[in-house]
């Protein structure tokens, strides 16, 4: 029998996305998304609340950013120990409640649902599996249908999770649930950019070059922020890399202190109004002569390195940026002599009360 290499699991989780991305848009799930988006236009919410935990509460604050930008409605992300170890039971009976989890079953997250829907609130899980206690507990449930993950560090269901939330606040936005045929279009176009971006060998390459960092930064305005976020989420749970995250904006409070030459910063550019607004932080880190690599569509001035990225809009760039920050991480645990598969301390379902 074959020896299975480390960060085997991890690779096939990655390269599987593009097939996820067609998926979401096969009849069955798309139709159940556009059902739950109709709910939501039927019932009129006046703000909408996102609940989740490590990588997921990168998707929903990526749903918070669409929800504000695409919905004009206010947006916030719960705290689960408010309900939890401190009893609170806010009025959510004009809320749109979404809980977002691969695994569906932190209990937390279920109490929250509970609680949300007993005090009137229209309660929609995000899961990967639509039977778990998360989606018994709410109202609606889409089924994000990432399949089965093979490495503890999430990824395919990340993805998945961005594309759900889209669609339904597309669907939203649309007025009748369904996604607009523009919109469907840009959708079904990205199985192809993902491909093309994941054939692209830079994020691997770069893994010797910051073999022995001791730190790293993150950053991006927008809906790059949540890439930001969960890039360094990711190099902390596989690499053991130590690994901050600020938004552009946040970075130029304080924190740009910490950069310097022997500090990789990872920067995600979009190609617009966020994108944009990055240009002083960049221009801030090449005058602190940081080593910083670009995520995005365009050349930045002073990058060490870029990792091209198709121009789109930016609501669809997240589900793409996202991509070689993976494969970063794979690759360069794996220079570090670790298995990303199964970093320790760790578990694939977690369970927070």
């Amino acid at each position: 029998m074959p020896e299975v290499q480390p960060g085997s699991g991890m690779a096939t989780d990655i390269a599987e996305q593009p097939a996820g991305f067609a998926r979401l848009l096969e009849t069955p799930h798309a139709t159940a998304i556009a059902t739950v988006a109709a709910a939501v236009v039927a019932r009129r919410p006046r703000h909408v609340v996102f609940v989740a935990r490590g990588t997921s509460d990168h998707a929903a604050l990526y749903g918070a950013y669409l929800t504000e930008i695409r919905l004009g409605l206010p947006a916030s992300s719960s705290s689960p120990s408010a309900i939890t170890v401190f009893g609170a039971r806010p009025d959510l009976s004009q809320a749109l409640v979404v809980g977002v989890s691969q695994s569906g079953g932190s209990p937390d997250l279920t109490e929250v649902m509970r609680v949300a829907r007993a005090s009137g609130a229209l309660t929609v899980a995000v899961t990967n599996v639509p039977g778990s206690p998360l989606g018994e507990a709410a109202e609606h449930v889409i089924d994000v249908a990432a399949g089965h993950e093979r490495a503890v560090a999430a990824t395919k269901s990340y993805t998945a999770e961005l594309q759900a939330l889209l669609m339904l606040i597309e669907g939203v936005r649309a007025g009748d649930g369904a996604l607009p045929a523009d919109e469907r279009a840009a959708l079904a176009a990205l199985p192809a950019h993902a491909e093309r971006v994941l054939a692209d060998p830079t994020a691997t390459e770069l893994a010797a070059r910051y073999r022995f960092a001791a730190r790293i930064l993150t950053t991006g305005r927008g809906y790059a922020y949540p890439t930001a976020r969960e890039a360094a989420l990711k190099l902390m749970e596989t690499c053991y890399l130590p690994s901050l995250s600020f938004s552009g904006a946040d970075l130029m409070h304080g924190p740009l202190a910490l950069a310097a030459p022997d500090v990789p910063v990872l920067a995600v550019v979009g190609s617009g109004p966020g994108g944009a607004s990055m240009s002083e932080v960049l221009g801030r880190l090449t005058e602190r002569k940081a080593d910083v690599v670009a995520i995005g569509s365009g050349d930045v001035p002073g990058a060490a390195a870029r990792i091209a990225i198709p121009a789109l809009d930016e609501r669809y760039a997240p589900l793409l940026d996202i991509l070689p920050a993976q494969q970063l991480a794979l690759a360069l645990a794996v220079a570090r002599g670790e298995d990303p598969d199964a970093p320790r301390g760790l578990k694939k379902v977690t369970a927070t009360l």
